[in-house]
């Protein structure tokens, strides 16, 4: 599934001809202490099997739970060059951490997910397989198309998260079928303008980037995911976000 008309068709866009793709891997942490060791496990062995060249970036806003100290660990075990830890000292929101890691990221392509084993990394190669066809500009993961789907979630989360990307298809017309997911593959130097033109913090962030996106006419082309509620550690969704995502969507709908 593709929108918009500006990105695609340039076979050389993914950067210098002859140049080979690299993608780094965004992991904002907070407080991750039991599922970061799986997550870089499970991304190697993804990046190993499928030989895309990669590297991990860790941008931990000062977890109190040991968060900082057990990706030290993952460093070495896995090699700085590989992992590549880029804490900060307090939390300062999802959308500073890209703009921090992207600062630290060699790759021309940019993978964003959650650090909490909701995203499971064996889509990645998928991801990379649909951009490289469409020579999309971004490449989101949805829930709700194919074979995508949510597993573990209480009925009134699947009725919010169902409810609100109803709503935002409504007033924004997207042209894609996930707007409040967060595992996508970006080039690198959209996501850079993306961030540029963003103004929403929390949980409207990630809706806001696919609307900017289609604005600026870049391609999106979508990959049914699984996403898995976290096994370890508290979710971070709660009244205050809800409320949050409802102004962000009447601002973006003044505003877009």
């Amino acid at each position: 599934m593709a929108s918009g008309g500006g990105g695609g068709g340039d076979g050389g866009r993914s950067g210098r001809p002859g140049q080979a793709d690299k993608y780094s891997v965004l992991l904002p942490t907070y407080n991750e202490r039991e599922n970061l060791p799986l997550i870089v496990w499970l991304l190697v062995n993804t990046f190993g099997e499928s030989g895309n060249n990669y590297e991990i970036i860790i941008i931990d806003d000062g977890s109190p739970d040991g968060t900082r100290e057990v990706a030290e660990q993952l460093e070495k075990i896995y090699g700085s060059e590989k992992i590549l830890l880029r804490p900060r000292e307090k939390k300062l929101g999802l959308g500073t951490a890209y703009i921090h890691g992207m600062q630290h990221a060699s790759g021309n392509f940019i993978i964003i997910m959650d650090a909490d084993l909701s995203h499971h990394p064996k889509f990645i190669p998928e991801f990379i397989r649909k951009q490289k066809e469409g020579n999309f500009d971004i490449v989101s993961g949805t829930r709700y198309k194919g074979n995508g789907g949510v597993y573990g979630w209480d009925l009134k989360r699947k009725i919010i998260s169902r409810g609100a990307n109803f709503i935002t298809q409504v007033l924004l017309r997207p042209g894609a079928s996930d707007l409040t997911g967060s595992f996508r593959l970006y080039r690198k130097e959209v996501l850079q303008k993306l961030m540029e033109k963003c103004v929403s913090k929390g949980y409207v962030f990630q809706m806001e980037m696919i609307v900017r996106a289609r604005q600026l006419d870049y391609t999106i082309g979508e990959v049914p995911i699984s996403f898995v509620d976290r096994v370890y550690g508290e979710s971070k969704l709660g009244g205050n976000e809800i409320v949050s995502f409802l102004k962000g969507l009447l601002t973006l709908f003044a505003t877009t």
